[in-house]
């Protein structure tokens, strides 16, 4: 899909690692590629429009079997939006389209009038979060379903439960777009420590300065809605 620009999700893991030392690469998947989740550590998906998510959603169910033994075996995952959506059990796009997700995480997406658009902060065990959200879908959690974190400001999953995003052990969704990551280094940095525990069975990460990236998120956080 055309992931916007989530894309800077995947530079800010990569420079992090390489500013620990750590030499790290990168494998982009078309739809139809093989992947390779034994040398895999961090796996990624962006957001995109309807059409790409219809090609994608297929993909995907055709990698169903191998991306659950992923996700049983501790392989990190975040999605954002529209993989978010496609990661959970089921979406219905906007124009009566049924997808069907692969159930990693026990979400189910409708679609709502207009779309959910701003600036959100979340509350979630890695921190305070901040990003920008951009979606038409409505994500409702299933009992038992974590999220990632609590809305305190913006929409969140559906603009009505409060809750924003999902986790399932390593498998992390969410609707926050800015990137995401470069916004949050906190949360960058656990998707790392988990990703390197599973590989390595250390995550003992040097500290970096982030009084940039902090500062940045204080005044994203300072904007209204």
């Amino acid at each position: 899909m055309n992931i916007y620009g989530d894309r800077g999700n995947i530079i800010t893991l990569v420079k992090r690692l390489e500013w620990r030392g750590i030499t790290a690469g990168v494998q982009e998947l078309r739809p139809g590629e093989d992947l390779d989740l034994d040398s895999t550590d961090i796996v990624f998906g962006g957001g995109g429009q309807d059409s790409g998510q219809i090609v994608v959603a297929g993909d995907l169910m055709t990698r169903r079997s191998q991306l659950e033994e992923a996700k049983a075996d501790g392989v990190v995952m975040l999605t954002v939006c529209g993989s978010y959506q496609l990661l959970g059990m089921s979406y219905l796009a906007a124009d009566g389209t049924e997808l069907p997700g692969i159930g990693l995480l026990c979400v189910r997406t409708g679609s709502g009038r207009g779309r959910l658009i701003g600036n959100v902060e979340i509350d979630t065990p890695y921190g305070r979060m901040v990003g920008f959200e951009n979606h038409g879908g409505r994500t409702q959690l299933e009992p038992g379903q974590e999220p990632l974190g609590r809305v305190v400001k913006g929409f969140g999953n559906n603009g009505r439960s409060g809750e924003e995003g999902a986790v399932s052990e390593n498998v992390f969704g969410t609707y926050l777009h800015g990137p995401v990551l470069p916004r949050n280094p906190r949360f960058a940095d656990e998707l790392i420590g988990r990703a390197l525990l599973r590989r390595y069975g250390d995550a003992d990460l040097t500290g970096l300065d982030d009084s940039l990236e902090r500062a940045a998120a204080a005044t994203a956080g300072s904007r209204p809605r």
